[in-house]
């Protein structure tokens, strides 16, 4: 096999920080904060510290979704968080996602701020703070649940294994890529077979299920993530793509997408949101000429 080597692991495994690839310099087997800086606070009741990351995309294609129901309680300020530069091992980032990965929501329309981390809670949160997007009829929001966990557990296999392997890592292992590419084709399957029966993953309705899975495997089928389409054949999942265009045609999702984002086209880049006219073209201009 190419990429492979002899290895036998020491008796006690001790961190080589030459040894991280494309993220050594934020990666380490400790938590806590390397240093102090708060977090600034906007004027509206959502704060959201985050990324344009799939990960950080379906906490803003949800604020942008619930925002187009009419919801004005949903107003945000979307405030950018460079994880190659560590922001998110800052004190007051850390006081909100302990954990130190994007995105973090500081709600504070109440008495008291509630802090919420981790992108599964997030969407669950709004949903049940909103009434939108989790279906209340026992066996739906049963369904719903199932599909937005089964996400949660299947994207580290996308991201921090194949994604990682086939694109970040040093040294191409072919073993690793090998292992993850069938599971992540395991995974595109899984979906495809669901969405031939099912209009959304839920169901007949969209939910926030959509919203965490769209922007891992909608992007990986629509080819804008790890360029890795044409290696994981992605136009044998019909459905799954049907479904991905479906969903990308939202205007919310658009808009959600570009909301702290740093890659691509700069008009396609909101690097941080504070309202919704910073969606005119002349400020995301502004925005990214100021980079």
């Amino acid at each position: 096999m190419s990429g492979t080597s002899d290895y036998t692991p020491p008796k006690v495994w001790t961190w080589n920080k030459a040894n991280g690839g494309q993220f050594a310099s934020i990666n380490r087997p400790i938590s806590g904060p390397t240093h102090d800086k708060e977090l600034p606070v906007g004027r509206h009741p959502l704060q959201l510290y985050s990324l344009g990351t799939p990960n950080g995309q379906k906490v803003t294609i949800m604020l942008e979704e619930l925002l187009a129901l009419g919801h004005e309680g949903a107003e945000y300020d979307a405030w950018l968080i460079r994880i190659g530069d560590g922001d998110q091992f800052g004190s007051g980032f850390v006081a909100v996602n302990p954990n130190s990965k994007i995105p973090a929501l500081m709600d504070r329309s109440g008495p008291k701020p509630i802090r919420v981390f981790e992108s599964g809670a997030i969407l669950t949160y709004l949903a049940e703070k909103f009434g939108a997007f989790l279906p209340t009829e026992p066996s739906a929001r049963a369904e719903c649940l199932s599909w937005l966990f089964w996400q949660m557990g299947s994207a580290p296999y996308l991201g921090g294994g194949f994604g990682h392997f086939y694109a970040y890592a040093p040294t191409k292992i072919e073993y690793a890529i090998d292992r993850f590419a069938m599971e992540v084709k395991r995974q595109l399957d899984v979906l495809d077979r669901r969405l031939a029966e099912s209009e959304y993953l839920a169901g007949s309705e969209y939910t926030i299920a959509d919203i965490a899975v769209w922007p891992w495997y909608g992007g990986l089928v629509k080819g804008w993530t790890y360029g890795a389409a044409e290696f994981l054949q992605v136009e044998d999942y019909k459905n799954v793509l049907r479904w991905a265009d479906t969903i990308y045609s939202r205007p919310a999702v658009q808009r959600g997408r570009m909301v702290n984002r740093l890659s691509g086209d700069p008009s396609s880049q909101l690097h941080e949101r504070h309202d919704a006219s910073d969606f005119d073209t002349r400020t995301q201009d502004k925005l990214a000429a100021a980079e």
